[in-house]
């Protein structure tokens, strides 16, 4: 008998794929786009885009941008990324955790995912100083270059950091950035060791973040905990304290979404995963 591929293009929309790749092409760097932008990078006819563009007008999924050709996303496609996030465990069980770090540290905390390349923020609560405001959930930075994502990738070995960054040299975004992917790896070793993250004015200036893992019932890395302190530098005491609270709460919530009282993670595990 024969076997079905998974990815049977036999059963692809070409149509719905074409717009959804459309949608794609906006981000935080590129807001607005023109149907010549579009057309240029689908490499599809003016005429096409031009109808794709009006269909999902319609749907609310893009919105023209005042009378002139650009176009920007939609409430629509807002909506769909919280009912996602809204659906998701770590959202449901890591909200109150964050809002007792929150509570016990004063600073705003957050619960912060892998996807990819970056580490991208589910779930957040602002801390007490009206005068801050940390970073907003969808948010994504890049995640060899933040203590954040150091903390996703560690379930990486060196030829899974390779996979995922095969280029020679890796982004650089501040002094303190790693260069290369052995770089990277010293520095994910160093906090998996210490079992937490802090990163003070390592990627932002003027912004010390520290952050702990949060373990599957795989003992895997699903997320991380983290608190935002508006300061270049946390005084030794004050850090000491932080520190306890963020793993404490990473612990709440490795706890809640895999269900034992009892913490898993790097201690109790035997290996790491070689791919992405």
């Amino acid at each position: 008998m024969a076997t079905t591929e998974k990815n049977d293009d036999r059963y692809t929309v070409p149509a719905l794929m074409r717009g959804l790749q459309l949608l794609m092409l906006f981000n935080r760097d590129e807001r607005e786009l023109t149907g010549a932008d579009i057309s240029r990078r689908l490499e599809l006819p003016r005429a096409s885009v031009f109808r794709m563009l009006q269909t999902l007008e319609q749907g609310g999924f893009v919105e023209r941008v005042g009378d002139g050709a650009y176009y920007k996303l939609g409430l629509a496609v807002l909506r769909l990324g919280f009912e996602f996030l809204a659906s998701m465990e770590l959202t449901e069980y890591g909200r109150p955790v964050i809002e007792a770090l929150r509570d016990a540290s004063g600073y705003s905390a957050h619960v912060v995912v892998r996807d990819g390349r970056d580490a991208v923020f589910i779930a957040k609560v602002a801390g007490r100083s009206a005068l801050f405001h940390s970073i907003q959930v969808g948010a994504r930075l890049p995640a060899h270059a933040t203590v954040l994502g150091r903390l996703l990738l560690s379930d990486l070995d060196l030829d899974g950091l390779r996979q995922l960054y095969p280029e020679p040299e890796l982004p650089s975004y501040t002094p303190k950035t790693p260069s290369t992917v052995e770089q990277l790896k010293v520095l994910i070793d160093a906090d998996r060791a210490r079992g937490y993250g802090v990163s003070q004015g390592g990627f932002e200036t003027g912004i010390s973040t520290i952050a702990a893992p949060v373990f599957n019932d795989r003992g895997e890395v699903a997320a991380a905990v983290s608190i935002t302190v508006p300061a270049q530098q946390v005084q030794p005491g004050e850090l000491e304290v932080l520190i306890q609270q963020v793993r404490e709460a990473a612990d709440r919530l490795t706890a809640r979404i895999s269900h034992s009282p009892d913490r898993g993670g790097w201690q109790t595990k035997p290996t790491e995963k070689k791919v992405a």
